[in-house]
């Protein structure tokens, strides 16, 4: 491969060469160099440079795939020099990139390019990863529209109480000095309690706020709460790491999506979370990590305006 991109413009130049696009996807799809059909897993299979696929000699009924097939791409018409353009924007851009913004960038309807972007956001989601340990913040937030912001009839719909009440509570925990942990939940005891003991090694040091629903974690946890009523920080008592995640999670639907529907908000929690876990290393290693996660996951139209609920279709 050629030498690697550093900026957007040297990404931009780059990916416009098929030739650099096909090279940059067969080398993180296929690392020994030898492609293989991913219908059948065969190797007996033959380059068409015309028609920029792949024939597999398999014996199946889908003989031809290209780049694309078995990843977030398939079936979309949309280049790849796009399609890797904007990934790049994605996972480097620190506040988002609104979905008018990408499609005026690429010449694409703002339609195909909110599905594009959902499906980008798709491929960053980590199942999992290893349980946080040492010394880990726990915080929770509410995400929703500012009353004050709104028009009085749409108030009155939409806000019926005080609080945190008609919003969406996210959860989050937060190893120092390591990875960040987001999850959309029902703010009840057992359910935060449950994600705690899910992604905690037992014995670590927890921090959270005076929250009720955190009493109980002292028997597998070091636990201590600060009260923010009085204090932010006690010695090394405090969530301020992920106040400062709050921060730019906020920053980023507020200023850049402006408007995220509770249904969607997991991937824009994803997307962010990506960012910050990688927060660390250049911006083509950080490109080059998600572009490496979009093998063997597919999110259709119907899986993501709700239309199909089946998520087994949308999953490794």
């Amino acid at each position: 491969m050629a030498s690697a991109p550093k900026t957007l413009q040297d990404a931009i130049l780059y990916f416009s060469d098929f030739e650099n696009c096909k090279d940059f996807l067969v080398s993180l799809r296929w690392p020994t160099g030898t492609v293989c059909c991913p219908q059948c897993g065969s190797s007996k299979v033959t380059y068409l440079a015309n028609a920029r696929l792949w024939k597999c000699y398999g014996g199946h009924d889908r003989p031809k795939f290209s780049l694309k097939t078995g990843t977030i791409m398939e079936d979309s018409p949309i280049g790849l020099d796009k399609w890797l353009t904007a990934m790049w924007l994605i996972v480097n851009c620190w506040n988002g990139i609104s979905s008018c913004e990408m499609a005026r960038g690429l010449g694409i309807t703002q339609k195909s390019a909110w599905f594009l972007d959902h499906r980008i956001r798709f491929s960053l989601h980590i199942g999992s990863f290893e349980k946080l340990s040492g010394h880990v913040e726990v915080d929770e937030t509410f995400i929703g529209g500012k009353a004050r912001n709104m028009h009085n009839a749409k108030r009155a719909a939409k806000i019926t109480g005080t609080g945190g009440k008609d919003k969406t509570v996210v959860m989050g925990m937060m190893e120092r000095g390591g990875n960040v942990l987001t999850m959309v939940v029902d703010n009840k005891k057992r359910e935060l309690q449950r994600y705690v003991r899910e992604h905690v090694e037992a014995g670590s040091a927890i921090f959270s706020d005076e929250l009720k629903s955190y009493d109980g974690l002292e028997t597998d946890y070091q636990h201590a709460v600060i009260n923010h009523a009085v204090e932010y920080a006690n010695g090394n008592v405090h969530t301020n790491g992920m106040e400062n995640f709050w921060s730019l999670v906020k920053r980023g639907l507020h200023g850049t999506y402006i408007s995220v529907e509770p249904f969607h908000l997991f991937r824009y929690l994803d997307e962010q979370a990506y960012r910050f876990n990688n927060r660390k290393v250049e911006n083509f290693d950080r490109f080059k990590m998600a572009a490496s996660q979009i093998f063997g996951k597919r999110l259709t139209w119907d899986n993501l305006t709700g239309k199909q609920l089946d998520l087994e279709t949308c999953v490794n």
